[in-house]
């Protein structure tokens, strides 16, 4: 089967978010690469999607909160020159307080959140360079702009995916390289049942479906957005939080603290 549209590797593709992105590129005409821990269910996801379409599908159930998980989906982006975007989709939360909260499960949420789209795109973005094109798609969330809207952990693992892409953005600039971070918001998936807030509980105006925001993610990516949030009708609200980041950052750093910080200065 000849691969004109190159390959998708998609993280966490076995429901949710991840299978709709995998539905959309294989209508796309991409091949696709899904990696889960759920060995049934990615190959569920497979079948249907090469029944449908035509394409290519291959599976890999990996555990993306361990050594062995990582190093297995390493391998095959070092050994599979056909990729053309890896979509770090992967991930879980939590809306345990953060005293409350265990931690094992915390230290599991950072491996998923935060090692595994690191090391990903560590391995990928060298081949993408050489290549001179390739995409990376991370699934960050509005928490990374409001991190107390859930626990302190989760809402930290989103905004280093925030951060995380805004330096590679930079770092990237004309090498051919393309950086996308989408920010969903409340969005209908299993990610709320395991984070001990089923969906059903939330107002039914806050909660998107993924098909919805899978479909507006990717009219982002084909307008070349860097931050696509599906859920903000206004996107002048994001362009001025920019604009007042961007401002501060030539008075971030100096030789002397601020005039307010002086012991002699007065306060109100």
């Amino acid at each position: 089967m000849s691969n004109i549209h190159g390959t998708i590797l998609i993280t966490g593709a076995s429901s949710g978010i991840g299978a709709v992105y995998a539905d959309r590129f294989a209508r796309r005409g991409h091949h696709l690469i899904l990696v889960a821990r759920n060995l049934a269910r990615l190959k569920d996801v497979a079948a249907a999607l090469t029944e449908r379409y035509s394409v290519s599908v291959r599976t890999l159930a990996a555990d993306l909160g361990t050594e062995d998980g990582l190093a297995a989906v390493e391998a095959v982006i070092a050994q599979d020159e056909t990729i053309t975007h890896l979509v770090n989709n992967a991930g879980f939360g939590s809306a345990a307080p953060f005293a409350t909260a265990d931690i094992s499960d915390m230290q599991a949420m950072v491996a998923i959140n935060v090692t595994a789209p690191m090391r990903l795109t560590y391995a990928i973005v060298p081949l993408f360079r050489q290549r001179g094109k390739g995409t990376i798609i991370n699934i960050s969330s509005i928490v990374a702009i409001g991190p107390e809207i859930l626990d302190g952990i989760y809402g930290g693992t989103k905004s280093f995916l925030l951060a995380f892409s805004h330096s590679l953005r930079k770092e990237l600039h004309e090498t051919g390289v393309t950086v996308q971070v989408v920010l969903p918001g409340a969005t209908g998936t299993e990610f709320w049942d395991i984070a001990g807030l089923p969906a059903s509980n939330l107002p039914s105006e806050w909660v998107m479906s993924p098909a919805d925001l899978v479909d507006a993610a990717l009219v982002g990516l084909d307008r070349g957005e860097f931050a696509t949030i599906p859920s903000l009708m206004d996107a002048a609200e994001w362009d001025k939080w920019e604009a007042a980041r961007a401002a501060m950052l030539p008075h971030l750093s100096s030789a002397r603290p601020a005039g307010r910080y002086s012991a002699h200065s007065q306060t109100a």
